[in-house]
């Protein structure tokens, strides 16, 4: 056994003898250093070169010749045209000098090719009422996404029943009075009773919306960045002793009486909104907006273009409160809209009055629906009512100039169309409130 080992030993030193000793292993070593005409001849190989340059060529063609395609392509202006007619059924030609904010405004800077303007996500609080149902509108033919915030205190559904369906629109039940926390880009502020029967209902309630609703859709603007327009009244210049009135007029507002919850309750809105501005760095935007009518106003909400042309079509005398001459200018929603929107979009903080300059006494007024409606209509007079403003007139001298905005809808041009929609409303039965 013991000259096994050994001759087994012999054996194994030998064959260590024969082998040389064999270098730790290590990857780089087996690499060789490629040299130049190797790498040259590679790249030369099955055509690598002509392909690289033919991919170097169509890059370099798309590039050049993109911003030349892109101008010979402009958006189609009868777009916007087609767009506005939708929300607003009347008819519009160039003479008739309607067209829509969208078809005037441009968009600085180059577009690439198939890529269209950024989409939004835009809140709308009061959404289901009078006004804020037509913004929601022009919102959502535009292109962007809608979330409309409503209690429907005053709000109706029917306004936007239209949209139910639509990917782009989300309705959302819920006081502005309590918190929300959304992801959005802009916030119309539109949530507020805005007509005397409905704000004296419930005073508190209406104050508490302006002020505390107001401080919570600005918390919102500032925890997420967004730009928040307040839409503010001219209510808050009280019974103006500067006629007509501009932005600078400070108001003559009573603080104690019965319409001071909405008048007083904007102005400590207005006032919020420029402290989050100044201290919070929170863009906003005011509008001062005056008389508006329209289709989808509230039958009975007792605005004075609402209950003429509800009373008429009853075969109801027409109600007027004094002697009738006390003045107020009227404005087309359409033309609204267009200006909350040109604010929204441009620089300028405000506040700017929005309304038609165009001032009727009541008894004018009157005289308008008569004609519009039944020239055989009747008025009954009744004491006035208290706090009622003598004149009211809006200076727009600042929205011209620095919205390019003005309203280009009559008052008979565009009291037809809310005629008839109070008619089909009225004859269906109708009776619900809504702004």
């Amino acid at each position: 056994m013991m000259k096994q080992l050994h001759k087994q030993t012999s054996v194994n030193h030998r064959r260590d003898e024969e082998i040389p000793t064999a270098q730790s292993y290590s990857p780089k070593m087996l690499k060789h250093p490629r040299s130049l005409p190797r790498s040259i001849n590679y790249l030369f190989r099955e055509q690598r070169l002509l392909f690289i340059l033919v991919g170097i060529l169509i890059g370099s063609t798309f590039f050049i010749f993109q911003p030349t395609l892109s101008r010979l392509n402009p958006s189609d202006p009868t777009t916007h045209s087609s767009l506005s007619s939708s929300i607003y059924p009347r008819n519009q030609d160039s003479s008739s000098g309607s067209s829509g904010f969208f078809s005037k405004r441009t968009f600085p800077g180059r577009v690439p090719a198939g890529i269209g303007r950024k989409s939004l996500r835009i809140v709308v609080t009061g959404g289901a009422g009078f006004v804020g149902s037509h913004l929601v509108d022009k919102l959502i033919s535009r292109g962007d996404e809608v979330i409309v915030i409503d209690n429907f205190f005053t709000g109706r559904k029917e306004n936007l029943v239209h949209l139910f369906g639509n990917p782009r629109f989300e309705l959302i039940r819920h006081d502005v009075v309590e918190p929300i926390l959304l992801e959005v880009d802009q916030i119309y502020h539109l949530a507020c009773p805005a007509s005397p029967v409905h704000y004296k209902y419930n005073p508190v309630k209406t104050i508490k919306t302006n002020v505390m609703g107001t401080l919570n859709m600005l918390g919102l603007a500032k925890r997420v960045g967004a730009r928040f327009l307040l839409t503010s009244t001219s209510e808050v210049y009280g019974d103006p002793l500067e006629h007509p009135q501009k932005e600078t007029y400070w108001g003559n507002v009573n603080p104690i009486g019965e319409r001071s919850c909405y008048d007083e309750g904007k102005r400590t809105a207005e006032t919020l909104a420029m402290d989050y501005h100044r201290g919070a760095d929170v863009e906003v935007r005011i509008a001062r907006i005056f008389n508006t009518y329209g289709p989808r106003m509230c039958l009975d909400d007792g605005r004075v273009v609402s209950n003429f042309v509800a009373q008429v079509i009853r075969k109801q005398p027409m109600t007027v409160y004094g002697d009738g001459k006390q003045t107020r200018s009227f404005q087309y929603v359409s033309d609204l809209v267009d200006g909350l929107v040109a604010l929204m979009e441009g620089e300028h903080v405000g506040p700017f009055n929005l309304g038609n300059p165009g001032e009727f006494t009541m008894l004018e007024l009157a005289e308008v629906v008569k004609e519009t409606i039944d020239s055989s209509a009747t008025i009954e007079f009744k004491p006035n009512t208290a706090d009622d403003p003598h004149k009211r007139k809006p200076d727009i001298s600042k929205a011209k100039e620095l919205l390019n905005w003005e309203p280009r809808i009559s008052l008979r041009e565009g009291l037809p169309l809310m005629v008839n929609d109070f008619r089909n409303r009225i004859l269906n039965g109708d009776e619900g409130k809504g702004l």
